[in-house]
């Protein structure tokens, strides 16, 4: 499930001989040197009691005066508990009643009419009449519009007095065009306080620019910061400790598209599109997703020994001593490890191994190698790396450090995928992301998957990848 072929890695430009894969992994930036305060309380969200409030108010407005419910207590309640159940969820302050009308609505008149089958079902006799059902409809709408309608009011009068600070890191020119924005529209209800950047660039300057360390741990103490808007790609690459740091002394941080709706979030900031992102310690996943590899490739390794051995003996009678290959991948924040294969290739030595994208010749290979990399067999000694911590059974594939520092440059988000475990099937390669595929494209689907991640998905991975092994079509 690698991507091993002989042509040029997609989209990466070759480089000389005396190129350091090192050099251009994700820069290190020390975080003990941040003394941020960390395990603050989290900012604490807008409460949900004043929408909660304004609907149940809407119901028991219209409700009694629509069709007479004020003398039948359990139709009543069970409106009232419908209502609740599905209304539409807290809205930020950026979007308007006018917004949530359409959702408003649909809920409502999902309410009304299961309360009327029930109570048709009930007491076919005293069923609610049509104009009940209409009038009951139209006062509960205009009710609950008018009472989120105020709630919305006093949330965005409340930003407007008390803005929420926040620090932008990026890029000086783009943090300052971001930040003259946000200013010009305060409504938004975030006031940014400085840009954090590598280096001050010439021009004029809307906020300070923050250089070191010591600046950005000053101005979050003293504006007691609890946003973080990250305005390019590559901040979550180059600033990732950082950002981390922030995270954990109780930050929410955010994804902001200063240029282009990229990603096209539900969230909206003076008219440029944000996503949180997830830096904190605790990565996505967590306990239920390692239960999950553990179980799996411990149970997977006892019931395919004898095909491992089989394996085994094969390709040493085929291809000679030296059956697992071990080559170094990147996995989790950077770090490296030695993922394990069935050999099924020999490079010439450990440079080539290191720094071509493949050094397979598939039509020089014996059958029997031939046969392991077209049925993905060759990819099951990693249940053993799974099943001692270093990757994951799903999550984005790894790569060689060379290639890793490669593509980090070229493609924005790339160094993203190493938020989680790296795993031996992907979202990526479940949607056809496998050999010479666009790494941009693989990028895209690695980060979506740790973005959204569940268990639920792991296992949906899990099964679409059982199922292309019915008909493999080689790493």
């Amino acid at each position: 499930m690698t991507a091993e072929s002989t042509f040029p890695a997609p989209g990466a430009q070759p480089r000389g001989t005396g190129f350091s894969p090192v050099s251009l992994l994700e820069r290190p930036v020390r975080t003990d040197e941040f003394r941020f305060p960390v395990r603050r309380p989290p900012a604490r969200p807008a409460s949900p009691l004043p929408l909660l409030a304004a609907d149940t108010l809407a119901v028991l407005a219209a409700a009694p005066v629509a069709a007479g419910l004020g003398h039948r207590p359990l139709l009543l309640l069970l409106l009232v508990a419908a209502t609740l159940l599905l209304r539409p969820r807290t809205a930020s302050p950026a979007t308007g009643v006018l917004d949530q009308l359409p959702s408003v609505c649909g809920r409502v008149a999902v309410c009304w009419l299961a309360l009327a089958a029930v109570a048709a079902a009930h007491d076919p006799d005293h069923a609610l009449s049509a104009r009940s059902l209409l009038l009951g409809f139209v006062l509960q709408c205009a009710a609950g519009l008018t009472g989120r309608a105020a709630v919305h009011r006093r949330q965005s009068a409340v930003l407007l007095r008390h803005p929420r600070p926040a620090l932008i890191v990026g890029p000086a020119a783009t943090g300052q065009r971001v930040a003259a924005a946000l200013l010009r529209h305060p409504r938004c209800g975030v006031r940014p306080v400085g840009i954090v950047t590598e280096r001050a660039e010439g021009g004029a300057e809307v906020l300070p620019v923050l250089t070191t360390g010591e600046e950005v741990q000053r101005a979050l103490i003293q504006n007691g910061v609890r946003d973080v808007l990250t305005v390019h790609p590559s901040v979550r690459s180059s600033r990732g400790p950082l950002l981390r740091a922030m995270a954990e002394s109780g930050c929410a941080v955010w994804e902001l598209d200063a240029d282009s709706p990229s990603h096209g979030g539900p969230e909206q900031l003076a008219g440029f599109s944000c996503r949180r992102l997830r830096w904190s310690a605790r990565q996505p996943g967590g306990a239920g997703k390692r239960a999950l590899d553990v179980l799996v490739s411990g149970a997977l390794l006892v019931l395919a020994g004898p095909l491992l051995l089989g394996c085994a003996v094969v390709l040493r009678a085929v291809g000679g001593p030296g059956i697992v290959f071990r080559q170094e991948r990147i996995g989790r924040d950077g770090r490296p490890f030695t993922l394990l294969k069935f050999r099924t290739h020999r490079p010439a030595d450990a440079h080539e191994s290191a720094t071509r994208w493949s050094v397979a010749d598939e039509q020089a290979m014996p059958w029997f190698c031939r046969f392991l990399r077209r049925t993905s067999l060759d990819e099951l000694l990693q249940l053993w790396n799974v099943l001692r911590g270093d990757m994951s059974l799903v999550g984005p594939r790894p790569e060689r450090p060379y290639f890793v520092a490669q593509f980090s440059e070229t493609y924005p988000g790339y160094a993203a995928r190493h938020r989680m475990r790296a795993g031996i099937t992907g979202l990526a390669q479940v949607n056809g992301l496998r050999g010479d595929t666009s790494i941009e494209d693989r990028a895209r689907f690695d980060n979506a998957y740790i973005d959204n991640w569940s268990l639920w998905q792991d296992v949906c991975i899990l099964l679409r990848t059982a199922a292309t092994l019915v008909r493999p079509t080689g790493s």
